[in-house]
């Protein structure tokens, strides 16, 4: 009696072990990916995840989706809403992160050799110069566009950031706008807001010699986040900043009433997703 109890027992074990098996076959255990909180920079991840293949959005969700918009996840994916500026800290206690390529090179990370997936060079959210509106065509500002939108800075950004970073000005200055008189410019300073990398890098190791050949010194103020580059702009405490995309600008000005434009498209900066817990995308299988 005793020995078939305990056959019986173990027949009912195998089974339920053999039933959880089955069940586990074909369906994910679920992942947590990071992905930043701002809402351009949320949507643009979801777009890469969808365009990678792990989600599916509603019919006309773009550049505001949210997770809310998620109509398929059938990788049962988690997501955790972060700052931006933030999520490489917090990559080793995830499964996969979509990063922005500025704080991954800040990070160490190389999009193109690191990221498990990274968006198409065509993106449109190129990197754009802003200013306050009615400064456009200020002539210190029209030097640093074209400084900016300069051959030499498209081919140090091929040099240095080997397609992490790409340059999207059609066609490239000699670094000077023939229609400035340089010499009124001469002495004055131009100030301008950027995020580390590459903004401040591209700034200070061509604009700042660009424009230094006509006199003209370049202040450049570094920030890591996304809302302190726009107000000293608005202020007027900045002259202009380097580190946004026009999908982010456009939302900054509806929910803050700041008047401030883009001047000029210099760089795009594709967005990659990356491996934490998971060093590859066998998890999503």
């Amino acid at each position: 009696m005793k020995n078939r109890l305990v056959k019986a027992l173990s027949t009912i074990v195998a089974a339920a072990a053999l039933t959880a098996s089955l069940a586990g076959c074909g369906s994910s255990k679920g992942v947590t990916i990071a992905i930043p909180n701002d809402t351009t920079n949320e949507a643009r991840a979801l777009l890469l995840l969808e365009d990678l293949g792990y989600i599916t959005l509603k019919d006309g969700a773009g550049i505001t989706a949210t997770p809310s918009d998620i109509e398929s996840n059938p990788k049962n994916i988690s997501f955790k809403e972060v700052e931006a500026a933030q999520i490489p800290g917090v990559l080793p206690d995830v499964d996969y992160a979509i990063i922005n390529s500025n704080y991954a090179i800040g990070a160490g990370l190389n999009p193109t050799k690191d990221s498990l997936g990274i968006e198409g060079s065509a993106s449109a959210y190129g990197n754009i110069l802003t200013v306050k509106e009615g400064n456009e065509d200020q002539p210190i500002i029209k030097a640093l566009i074209a400084a900016l939108e300069s051959k030499q800075v498209a081919d140090y950004i091929t040099t240095k950031y080997d397609g992490a970073v790409v340059s999207v000005v059609d066609n490239p200055t000699d670094g000077y706008d023939s229609s400035i008189d340089y010499a009124a410019l001469a002495g004055q300073t131009v100030s301008v807001a950027a995020s580390p990398t590459p903004h401040a890098e591209i700034l200070e190791e061509v604009v700042a010699d660009i424009l230094a050949a006509k006199d003209i010194t370049l202040k450049v103020v570094e920030y890591d986040d996304y809302v302190q580059p726009n107000l000293v702009v608005e202020s007027g405490e900045l002259d202009a900043n380097y580190f946004q995309h026009v999908p982010y600008l456009n939302d900054f000005n509806a929910e803050n009433g700041t008047h401030l434009v883009s001047v000029s498209v210099v760089h795009v900066e594709p967005m990659g997703f990356y491996g934490g817990k998971q060093k590859d995308t066998s998890a999503l299988k």
